[in-house]
């Protein structure tokens, strides 16, 4: 069964979003990955020092087909530098995984279809 790990800022950490509708589009598109006959997972991360650790702990966690990164990180400019730290994370820890980005929560699914 294919996994795909997707990599998030977690909405409750972001002032001014609704995390709510963010984590109900965000079930939405687990369940179609369940639908779908695929296995996924959600690391949600907030930008200071606990970051890192809890990428990696994700990273590791099991041998991922793909892993996602979501726009929320990858299209913030002030995060270009956190994206850049993300993108070395999952090339050495997960190395054999593909790396997917979606345009926003909606098309989470689609994006790492595109690598399985």
């Amino acid at each position: 069964m294919p996994s795909v790990l997707v990599i998030g800022y977690d909405p409750q950490a972001l002032p001014g979003v609704d995390a709510e509708a963010i984590g109900a589009a965000l079930d939405k598109e687990l369940a179609v990955f369940a639908e779908r006959g695929m296995e996924a997972a959600v690391s949600a991360i907030v930008f200071d020092e606990t970051a890192e650790p809890t990428l990696v702990a994700s990273l590791t966690e099991r041998p991922w087909d793909v892993v996602l990164v979501g726009a929320g990180i990858r299209k913030v400019e002030q995060l270009l530098p956190f994206f850049e730290r993300i993108v070395n994370l999952i090339h050495r820890h997960a190395p054999q995984a593909a790396i997917a980005f979606n345009t926003g929560v909606d098309d989470t699914v689609e994006s790492a279809e595109r690598w399985l």
